[in-house]
């Protein structure tokens, strides 16, 4: 009866955990699909604008202008920023972003990293505490900026990125993000946020548009271009949101499906012990009647 009792107490547990699991994945379900409608409607400007601002660099650079978010002096000082969640229960993809950023040191920064020239800027609680374990170097942590992703919000911290470039305080800044694909899929992403590239990506033509300027080149410079690097910093963060709301809504279904299983299982077993323990109590019974015979 004992064994019976602790079945029955870890049946009751179990539907307590799935009780949680199934509301935790209603709440992310409600969240990536409000945050998916602005995501989708985000990009296809998003990617548009950052087109234009690649043929733009080009055209400056062609021209001789000056843009000063396209030094291409020797990274000397390097910014990673990293964008994790607050929270946990959403998959490896945490995990994936701290082994990125440490495969990105280890690999493509490691001389940088020991002179110390190597500094972090943690977007998310969870991406935060790990590193700090891992003793990197934090330059700045901007948890809160989760909790409510505006592009208000997101444009102040990323204009403070742009004057630590301007300024001298780095020469490279990478951003480390998951990109949402669907609910179940998030593709890790790394992208070169300063200096602005004048290169097109691979696939891309290489035959930069002819546009009209107006007023000129150097008004755009001052107005285009930092608009263009807030809103690919706004992009990455809210790719980031709603990858963590897929990944949470995928974790917490994949665990109430875990929960319900488990609960069929110790059904099964508990029903097997009952009977067997019955089974044991009538031949106790029979056997008694036949002693006293």
């Amino acid at each position: 009866m004992a064994n019976l009792k602790a079945i029955r107490i870890r049946i009751t547990s179990v539907k307590s955990t799935r009780q949680i699991t199934s509301a935790m994945k209603m709440v992310a379900a409600a969240k990536l699909r409000k945050a998916q409608d602005k995501i989708v409607r985000l990009r296809p400007y998003a990617n548009k604008l950052h087109e234009i601002l690649v043929n733009l660099s080009q055209s400056l650079a062609d021209a001789e202008i000056e843009n000063v978010y396209s030094r291409t002096s020797a990274p000397e000082k390097i910014l990673i920023v990293v964008v994790t969640s607050n929270r946990g229960l959403c998959g490896a993809f945490n995990s994936n972003i701290v082994k990125e950023a440490r495969r990105l040191v280890a690999d493509k920064y490691f001389e940088q990293y020991k002179k110390g020239n190597v500094e972090f800027l943690a977007i998310g609680k969870k991406g935060f505490d790990t590193l700090r374990k891992m003793k990197f170097k934090i330059a700045a942590e901007s948890n809160d900026l989760l909790n409510d992703v505006t592009f208000e919000k997101v444009s102040a911290l990323a204009e403070k990125v742009m004057h630590g470039f301007v300024y001298g305080n780095y020469d490279r800044v990478e951003i480390i993000y998951n990109h949402f694909k669907n609910a179940a899929v998030q593709q890790l992403t790394t992208e070169v946020f300063l200096p602005v590239e004048s290169k097109p990506e691979k696939g891309k033509s290489a035959i930069p548009a002819d546009y009209i300027y107006e007023p000129d080149k150097e008004a755009i410079v001052k107005e285009l271009i930092p608009k263009s690097l807030k809103i690919q910093f706004y992009k990455a963060v809210l790719d980031s949101y709603v990858a963590e709301n897929g990944a949470r809504m995928t974790a917490m279904h994949k665990a109430t499906d875990n929960a319900t299983q488990m609960i069929r299982d110790l059904t099964l077993q508990y029903n097997k012990a009952r009977q067997a323990a019955i089974t044991g109590q009538i031949l106790e019974v029979v056997s008694g009647a036949e002693a006293l015979k």
